[in-house]
């Protein structure tokens, strides 16, 4: 799923775009964020620790991956975790027997970060570029 794709899904009662979604602030900090997160991707792929580096945004407490972009401190709408393709499995995020059409559908991480949106209505996986 692109970004751009769940902004239109959020929709308010009457099937309105909701202007005040949250996820608007989000293009604008993975905007802000993207440089740093493509250094953790790359670090992530070279160190071997996974060839999936799975970036976990949110606004509120995740107990996923380890945070590396703190709102608190940088003044941002939200926070990110990194995580990998292995610890959402591990976790049971996804289930081993989906694991490789999640490979399937990952796009190239040097191009994409790999981003779990966490919002109160549930959560899903995009891709966005890097600038």
């Amino acid at each position: 799923m692109e970004l751009q794709d769940l902004l239109s899904a959020q929709a308010d009662d009457d099937g309105q775009p909701n202007k005040k979604s949250p996820l608007k602030s989000l293009k604008v900090d993975l905007d802000f964020y993207s440089e740093s997160i493509r250094e953790i991707a790359v670090e992530i792929m070279a160190e071997g620790l996974s060839a999936y580096p799975i970036f976990i945004a949110h606004q509120h407490k995740v107990e996923v991956g380890e945070l590396i972009l703190d709102k608190e401190e940088l003044g941002t709408a939200w926070s990110v975790h990194a995580s990998t393709l292995e610890e959402f499995v591990e976790r049971g995020i996804i289930k081993e027997d989906r694991k490789a059409r999640f490979i399937k559908h990952y796009k190239k991480p040097e191009d994409f970060m790999c981003v779990f949106v966490v919002v109160p209505e549930g959560a899903n996986f995009v891709f966005y570029p890097y600038h």
